[in-house]
């Protein structure tokens, strides 16, 4: 079973509340909401791709000192298996805006289990809680 890197980050605004995206129609899981990031080049680190993702993605922009490591999701689909660090990050250039159709919501920690998403963000959901 072939292993992808994929890098996530936990966007939290002033008010503490977090960024969820929802995959959109035509995307695998669509309908989903997940955390902002995308999969790892070969040759990238996963703050890079995620500093790269974020701009493509939301037309924000950040730094690796903006990103700190806060877990990782491992986790075994049915094609393939998933590795996930995600980051916690509080400063930014920039207002997210939905550039790939996705819908965004700013989700106060408390509420983030009534969106439904991938089984591997899930596991997340209580670091980014008690975080918060």
């Amino acid at each position: 079973m072939k292993t992808v890197l994929v890098s996530a980050v936990a966007l939290i605004d002033v008010d503490g509340r977090v960024l969820l995206a929802q995959r959109p129609e035509g995307k695998p899981m669509a309908g989903l909401w997940e955390f902002p990031g995308g999969k790892v080049e070969p040759g990238e680190t996963p703050e890079a791709a995620l500093i790269r993702e974020l701009h493509e993605e939301l037309g924000i922009d950040t730094w690796q000192s903006c990103l700190a490591p806060l877990s990782f999701a491992s986790h075994s689909y049915e094609t393939f298996h998933l590795l996930m660090p995600l980051f916690a990050c509080r400063r930014w250039e920039g207002a997210p805006r939905p550039r790939e159709g996705q819908v965004l919501k700013w989700v106060r920690p408390a509420d983030l289990r009534s969106y439904p998403m991938p089984a591997a963000d899930i596991p997340l959901i209580p670091v980014i809680r008690e975080l918060l």
